[in-house]
Order: C-alpha cells, then sequence, then structure tokens
C-alpha cells in the first residue's frame, strides 16, 4: 500500500512490509519502486522494507528544477523520520546508489549496511556531461523518444531483445514521468559529488554488485572504486540491469544478504 510523507510542500510516496531490521530500496533513473517486487518477498519474513519512490519518479512529485542527490537523500531521512526508524541497511540501483551515499555523508549514524547495485562513487565525466545535456535537450523535444532509447541503452548489447516485456514495464513507468522530472533529475546525476571517500570510510559492510557488460559503469572502473574503498564486489554476468538480465543470481545474492543476517 503506498503512503506518503509532506516534505517542503509536495508527497513523498513510501511503502513498508515486514518487520526486523530495517532495509531501505532505493531505484535507479527512469524507475520506481515497482523494480523491487520480486526482491521484497525475500526479506519480508525477516526483515521491515522500506521502499521509496525518489523525487520525480514513480508516485512521488517533482520538487523545483534540480533534483540533487543530496536534496534526494534529506527526502529519505524525512521518510525515515517519520517512521520513527533509526538505522538502515540501503540496497540501491544505480542513481539509487548514488543517493545512499550521499545519504551516508550527511547522516552517517543512520546508515548500517550499504549494498550498491549497479553503481559506483564516481562522478560523471566531462564527456558523460556533455552527453547528459544533450539528453536534456531531447527529452524536451520529444520525451517518450528519450525514454524508450535510454531503457534500452542500459541493458548488455545481446540481451536488449531478450527482456521486451520488462523493457515495456520500465518504459511505461518512466513516461508517467513529467519533462521537468527528468530534466531536474539529469540535472542532479549531472552535477553529483565523487563519494569515493565516504564509501571508503563507512564501517559497515560494503558490497558493490556490478555487471560484467555494463554499459553505464565499466567493470574496470567499478573494480577500482572496489579497490580503492575495500568493499567487496559481486560481478554479474550481464548488464546495468542485473534484477532483470541476471534476475536469477541477482536474488540468489540476495537472499545470500538476508542468510548472512539472521
Amino acid at each position: 500500500m503506498q503512503n506518503f510523507v509532506n516534505y517542503k510542500n509536495i508527497q513523498i510516496a513510501y511503502a513498508t512490509q515486514g518487520k526486523g531490521e530495517v532495509i531501505v530500496l532505493l531505484h535507479g533513473f527512469l524507475e520506481s519502486s515497482d523494480m523491487w517486487r520480486h526482491s521484497i518477498p525475500l526479506f519480508e519474513n525477516t526483515h521491515q522494507m522500506v521502499t521509496i519512490d525518489l523525487l520525480g519518479h514513480g508516485f512521488t512529485d517533482s520538487l523545483g528544477y534540480i533534483h540533487s542527490m543530496q536534496e534526494m537523500a534529506r527526502s529519505v531521512k524525512a521518510v525515515l523520520d517519520y517512521l520513527k526508524i533509526e538505522k538502515v541497511s540501503f540496497l540501491a540501483h544505480s542513481m539509487g546508489g548514488y543517493v545512499a551515499l550521499h545519504f551516508t555523508e550527511l547522516f552517517p549514524e543512520k546508515t548500517k549496511n550499504l549494498w550498491l547495485l549497479n553503481s559506483s562513487t564516481k562522478p560523471d565525466s566531462p564527456e558523460r556531461k556533455d552527453n547528459r545535456t544533450r539528453a536534456q535537450a531531447l527529452v524536451k523535444q520529444n520525451k517518450d523518444a528519450f525514454v524508450r532509447m535510454a531503457i534500452r541503452n542500459l541493458f548488455a548489447e545481446e540481451t536488449k531483445d531478450n527482456y521486451q516485456k520488462q523493457v515495456n514495464r520500465n518504459i511505461a513507468i518512466a513516461q508517467e514521468m513529467s519533462v521537468q522530472s527528468i530534466v531536474a533529475t539529469i540535472e542532479g546525476l549531472k552535477t553529483r559529488k565523487d563519494t569515493t571517500e565516504v564509501l571508503r570510510n563507512f564501517k559497515g559492510e560494503k558490497i558493490i554488485f556490478t555487471g560484467k557488460k555494463d554499459p553505464i559503469i565499466p567493470l574496470g572502473n567499478i573494480k577500482n572504486v572496489a579497490a580503492e574503498t575495500g568493499s567487496k564486489l559481486v560481478v554479474f554476468p550481464k548488464g546495468h540491469m542485473s534484477y532483470i538480465e541476471d534476475q536469477e543470481v541477482f536474488l540468489e545474492a540476495m537472499e545470500g544478504l538476508v542468510e548472512n543476517k539472521r
């Protein structure tokens, strides 16, 4: 059941399931909490799961013209404060990982574990920033064309045509977003900080799950991040959408997290 918390005069959508230690699930860019529908049953008998739609995504309103990672982190904090939750583990995909890292920088006492899926600590390169600026222009011209292209480009080259049902579901969810929400989020992604030091200094469990053929975050780059930060690295076979492309091994890895926490 969807619930809402007021934050700076907008509504942040969240849902809770289960009881026990808290795991916060954060989705990526152009996604929503819907992405976790297959993961929640793995945890709900042993943990309290909190899913949150980040700014401008899912059922959460947009907030101004830049959705910075810090602002998203503060909106997550608003939900946790409302629920009177003191400490959480984050399972976070892509942009959600950036938000979890910025949350940990802002509120270090509240993060117990960081489980990052297809995510990184590094900011955008100059080339990537230029690509983001071009993407913003395309969104303003033809939002639906951008969404279709962007989501397909998240998959490994050889799997793009293998998951059409899932791709179409993700496209439909993303097309519900407004132009302002997408442009504001791209701006937040483009201007995000380097959080390598945050992860390096974090004392809880830190695991990076990545795709061997991730077209967004090259394997070599994320191996360096894991080495720099002392994080455990788990490599799935395919692309950026591990929870779809590598669903079976992804869910097995998630079950392993649960087993370790019992």
